[in-house]
């Protein structure tokens, strides 16, 4: 299997060292939208992670932006059902799609802390959320696919004549979330399950919890995405002095926030389970939990460290069980998915390529 790399387009330059943003205009940094996105296309990326939150711009409207300025590079739009209705989501992401010609996949986010759900109006709870989001997909794929109007009389939805004159190419649908929940959607759903950055243990038992989910269903085939937060240097020492000092750095931002360092208990299982891996110390290979211990584990927040050549290897280890999607992103954002685009994605691809011609080789 090919191997595909995922960066991230932030609204602005800031990350966990950069402490809260002050100021209207920090919010939403046009200059640097444009400058990740030209980075990470001319980097090799295969796609981008535009985020949703409740409080941050808007996924679709910002990937319409850098699709407008980008001519081969993919984006993976973060969305939240329950909040759009799955007819009208359809549409937009199958306009975006056209617009962009067919560059875009769509991340389905269902929600895991109640509160952050509450900023929206939004009061459900997570087996409700995760129960909206199965029957979400299933009329958003209806939509997509029918030839000719079709009628759905749901729990959360009930739709009479639904039909859009525009379809996707394709518009592959990502789902992550640990819970048995979570785990049951994505085996019906997901075209590519995303995870983020654990044990090469827990990554195994997790990538096997989906495939039988999926089997269950039917369907085989799926992708696995790792997220992760690579620290690179030209030796070891120095990668290990850097992740220490964006340690330091967290902390101190934190801190100066009135953030907690400590304490965390948070909503989800999938962050529930870093916190447990950070507290365990467990850096098996070159894995690294400094940054997750200090943020309760919230998003994308473990790494890999070490050279380019090292941290390659690791990820190729991942790979060996069936990862096939990183999505990477550094804590210097723009800096770092320059010299990933420069460093580490051609060493892997390279490094998977080799594989693959061996396998081939002996297959024959």
């Amino acid at each position: 299997m090919s191997v595909k790399f995922i960066g991230y387009i932030g609204f602005n330059n800031a990350s966990e060292t950069s402490g809260l943003l002050t100021g209207a205009n920090l919010v939403l940094d046009r200059n640097y939208v444009d400058a990740a996105a030209r980075a990470q296309e001319a980097g090799g990326f295969d796609r981008v992670l535009i985020p949703f939150g409740s409080n941050s711009p808007e996924s679709q409207i910002v990937a319409a932006h850098a699709a407008a300025i980008t001519t081969k590079l993919g984006f993976l739009v973060a969305h939240r059902p329950g909040f759009t209705q799955p007819t009208l989501a359809a549409r937009q992401l199958a306009t975006l799609d056209g617009l962009s010609n067919g560059r875009v996949a769509v991340h389905i986010i269902t929600g895991g802390a109640d509160e952050e759900m509450a900023r929206d109006g939004d009061h459900t709870v997570k087996p409700q959320r995760y129960a909206r989001t199965d029957e979400y997909l299933d009329v958003l794929k209806q939509e997509w696919t029918a030839l000719k109007p079709f009628d759905h009389d749901g729990r959360f939805y009930n739709v009479k004549g639904g039909f859009a004159a525009i379809k996707p190419k394709n518009v592959p649908v990502f789902f992550g979330g640990s819970s048995e929940e979570a785990i049951e959607v994505a085996g019906k759903h997901a075209d590519v399950y995303a995870t983020w950055g654990e044990t090469l243990e827990q990554t195994r038992e997790i990538i096997g919890r989906v495939r039988n989910s999926a089997a269950k269903h039917g369907r085989s085939g799926l992708g696995f995405s790792l997220s992760l937060r690579p620290v690179i240097a030209d030796t070891e020492e120095a990668a290990w002095r850097k992740a220490d000092d964006i340690v330091e750095q967290v902390k101190e931002a934190r801190l100066a926030a009135g953030l907690p360092i400590s304490g965390h208990n948070p909503a989800n299982v999938g962050a529930k389970r870093l916190l447990e891996t950070a507290a365990a110390n467990r850096r098996d290979g070159r894995l690294w939990t400094g940054v997750a211990a200090l943020t309760g584990a919230q998003g994308n927040s473990t790494g890999l460290v070490g050279t380019p050549e090292q941290v390659s290897d690791a990820l190729l280890d991942y790979y060996e069980l069936g990862v096939d999607h990183f999505l990477i992103r550094g804590f210097d954002p723009l800096a770092d998915a320059i010299d990933y685009g420069r460093e580490l994605l051609p060493l892997t691809r390279e490094k998977v390529a080799r594989r693959l011609e061996r396998g081939t080789a002996l297959a024959g």
